[in-house]
């Protein structure tokens, strides 16, 4: 006899806020349109001694969203340090959320293929800084090379993390195509997927059907495209 599988997908969205400043220091958000390294300060370059100071406007964003999504909006919160040991995070560390979200146990409707309509589980909406971006050259002759563009350190990133109640590619694809336009409705981000502004994460695994302890992870890294996600997903599934 073969045993049924189902295949189990989690995502994780990263979305820019639409602010004029930085999460946590006055330097501009713009960073796209900047020269290099010109919308940099002590506070997003990690120097020793400075102070940062929460951008209350993309609390609010976060809110916003959160409301959108049906969650629940936490009375506290608190941010965290979440240490990293790569070059494009000159602290060393990322600010972050942790325990205390801004908002959870939210939920957003697809329409299924399979089911007709159906709910994720949104478990929380929470507040974090973008790291600086890293850019890789290599000379017609000569060795590869990264350069490091910090403007895009501290520019406020919104995560939005789902159960892993999506069982298959079309049903994620419904998913990440639908928060798309309840956030660019809202206007909390400009959702620019070209640009960086709106990007996933997605975990799949698959277990016997009718299991409900989760199988080995796979997580598929910072892809920036509905068509991407789509075929990594349709990918590892098969």
């Amino acid at each position: 006899m073969t045993a049924s599988y189902e295949t189990v997908i989690g995502l994780e969205v990263h979305s820019q806020l639409l602010t004029s400043s930085k999460m946590f220091c006055p330097c501009g958000s713009d960073y796209q349109e900047s020269e290099p390294n010109t919308r940099v300060c002590p506070v997003c370059m990690g120097m020793p001694g400075v102070l940062p100071v929460v951008n209350k406007k993309a609390v609010g964003l976060v809110i916003k969203t959160g409301l959108a999504l049906e969650c629940e909006i936490s009375t506290e919160t608190k941010f965290d340090r979440k240490n990293y040991p790569y070059p494009d995070l000159m602290k060393g560390y990322q600010i972050s959320q942790f325990d205390i979200p801004i908002a959870l146990n939210g939920r957003l409707s697809i329409k299924s293929p399979d089911t007709g309509k159906k709910y994720i589980r949104i478990t929380r909406v929470h507040l974090e800084e973008d790291v600086a971006k890293l850019l890789h050259r290599k000379e017609p002759y000569g060795e590869a090379y990264s350069l490091l563009d910090i403007n895009r350190a501290g520019v406020p990133l919104m995560e939005i993390v789902s159960e892993p109640d999506m069982n298959s590619p079309e049903e994620a694809n419904e998913y990440l195509t639908s928060l798309h336009s309840i956030i660019r409705f809202v206007e909390t981000s400009t959702a620019n997927m070209e640009e960086g502004s709106f990007r996933c994460d997605a975990n799949i695994s698959v277990r016997p059907l009718g299991s409900k302890e989760l199988g080995s992870k796979v997580e598929i890294k910072n892809v920036n495209s509905f068509r991407s996600v789509f075929r990594a997903l349709k990918y590892e599934e098969t």
